[in-house]
């Protein structure tokens, strides 16, 4: 049987629980341990898919087509987990499974409550993405901030869990906040002894304490902490500010959160190495040889979480070429033909990232123009192929009027259509062509040039698609049809003949980018703006 930790926030909510996660992840993993995450989410939403990047960040998508959450792409850029759909529950998620139980007559007799049977439903999925595995090691973050009427049913599956196993098979660590008052020149410590208070009220005693500050914890800060809280000073481990999310499992070895670990469950585990992430990530990501400027024009610029992976992914091929990659955010209702100048002469390559609707969609295709005539290199990702596709279709071959039927019903030439096995869909959750898919590229194409091979496989989330009725006069007018779905004939990458790198996709390349191994489309997009 595995061992978990459960990992909690309290005070406020955007403490980096995900990060902590993901880092304690790493930390372990450099020890030899096999390890996976989960995360679960309180709301009642059966899972991320239909909400709007504003409300959730990006969606995350898995191998398997799971639509989860942005943590998710922590786990996965930190350690060598592989993230399924198992690995994101959500309370929509529990009761869906109760309620369908219920109906189906498996509770014949007794009443339905939260206790037990939703409890029971939480402790049941924590176990199921262990079965089957050989792991040492379950890290189970649970979303929100202790004091949430949500996260109740998560918080007394956890209690129940640690009380069943046992403390040497189960433990918590609480994520808190211990604020800095600038104008009393102090690091308030209250804050953190209520939310342990709340999580005590609960039933859960904290194990380790990640306090985040913006400055170093002074010795007797600890010495409060650790007494008001019931821990010893050592289980309290400062989580300061640092300049790249990369660096915290250095800090956290530093802090000894690993040993402290290693010795509270009992595992048995190698000697820490951690020197190639710190010379070859770390290292780089902090003292970078060389800068670029990315212009990444989107729609949902104003929330930072909404293109995360595309941004982490950037920052990959930036540490790859000794580089910082400075992006550049620039909102696509804001462009038109008038000012395009003023937001795009400096920068060294644009990206146009995926979306859905048709607002800010005139916006992405004036940029994705002035990439292709002033020959900046270009990356598109999903919607953005799909407007490149729309560009190429309306200047370069002249057709007046062309336009996604998503965007635009009536188009005379729908360049861009919906998939065929998506015109029945009426359900939105959970049905578009998600997960992985083969994609044959072509060789002498960018694309063969970046990746090096003719088969790849990549992660998807889309409805629509290019109408293959319009390739051959694309290809005609110098579009290349760089890589396809040799099941349907779909097209998946394209790119232009007479350009340094113009190159777009119609799946997600950003979610299999890590650190020390960045994506090859990301790799050759930076490379090439470098190089500009």
């Amino acid at each position: 049987m595995p061992k978990y930790i459960f990992i909690t926030g309290g005070v406020v909510s955007s403490l980096g629980k995900g990060i902590a996660a993901a880092s304690i992840g790493k930390l372990l993993e450099s020890r030899g341990l096999k390890l996976t995450l989960v995360k679960c989410d309180p709301y009642i939403n059966v899972d991320p898919g239909t909400m709007n990047p504003y409300q959730h960040g990006e969606v995350y998508v898995t191998e398997d087509g799971a639509e989860t959450d942005l943590d998710l792409g922590h786990y996965e850029r930190f350690t060598n987990a592989l993230m399924r759909k198992e690995n994101n529950i959500t309370t929509g998620q529990i009761y869906y499974s109760v309620i369908s139980k219920e109906r189906k007559g498996e509770f014949l007799g007794g009443t339905v409550q939260v206790i037990p049977h939703i409890t029971d439903e939480i402790k049941s999925r924590i176990k199921k993405v262990s079965q089957g595995k050989r792991l040492d090691v379950v890290i189970v973050e649970i979303g929100g901030t202790v004091g949430d009427i949500e996260s109740l049913p998560f918080l007394e599956a956890i209690r129940q869990f640690i009380i069943k196993e046992g403390r040497e098979n189960a433990i918590n660590i609480h994520v808190t906040l211990v604020p800095y008052i600038k104008s009393a020149d102090e690091t308030k410590t209250k804050p953190t002894q209520h939310s342990v208070g709340r999580l005590r009220q609960i039933g859960i005693q904290p194990d380790i304490l990640l306090c985040r500050s913006e400055r170093p914890l002074s010795k007797k800060s600890k010495e409060k902490i650790a007494l008001f809280c019931n821990l010893n000073e050592e289980a309290v481990i400062q989580a300061i500010d640092v300049e790249t999310v990369y660096e915290i499992p250095l800090l956290f070895q530093r802090e000894g959160l690993d040993r402290l670990i290693i010795d509270m469950l009992h595992l048995k585990s190698r000697k820490q190495d951690l020197s190639r992430w710190e010379n070859e990530v770390v290292k780089r990501a902090k003292f970078p040889k060389r800068r670029v400027k990315i212009a990444l024009v989107g729609k949902y610029i104003a929330l930072q979480d909404a293109y995360k992976s595309i941004y982490e992914a950037l920052i990959h091929s930036g540490i790859a070429h000794n580089a910082k990659v400075e992006i550049e955010r620039v909102d696509s209702e804001r462009i038109s033909p008038e000012n395009l100048f003023r937001y795009l002469e400096r920068v060294q390559g644009i990206l146009v990232p995926g979306g859905f609707g048709a607002r800010g969609i005139e916006g992405k295709i004036e940029a994705i123009r002035y990439a292709r005539e002033q020959k900046i290199p270009f990356l598109g990702i999903c919607l953005g192929m799909q407007t490149a596709v729309i560009e190429f279709a309306r200047n370069v071959c002249a057709l007046k009027g062309a336009n996604s039927t998503e965007f635009d019903k009536h188009t005379p030439y729908p360049v861009i259509s919906l998939l065929e096995e998506q015109k029945k869909v009426e359900v939105k959750g959970g049905t578009m062509r998600l997960g992985v898919y083969p994609c044959e590229i072509k060789k002498g194409t960018k694309a063969y040039e970046a990746y090096r091979k003719e088969r790849v496989l990549e992660r998807h989330r889309h409805r629509y698609e290019v109408n293959n009725a319009y390739r051959e006069l694309m290809e005609e007018k110098g579009l290349v049809f760089a890589g396809l779905y040799p099941e349907q004939d779909l097209v998946e990458v394209i790119e232009l003949r007479e350009h340094p790198w113009f190159v777009a996709s119609q799946f997600h390349p950003e979610f299999k980018s890590k650190p020390d191994n960045p994506h090859p489309l990301f790799y050759a997009f930076i490379k090439t703006a470098l190089e500009r």
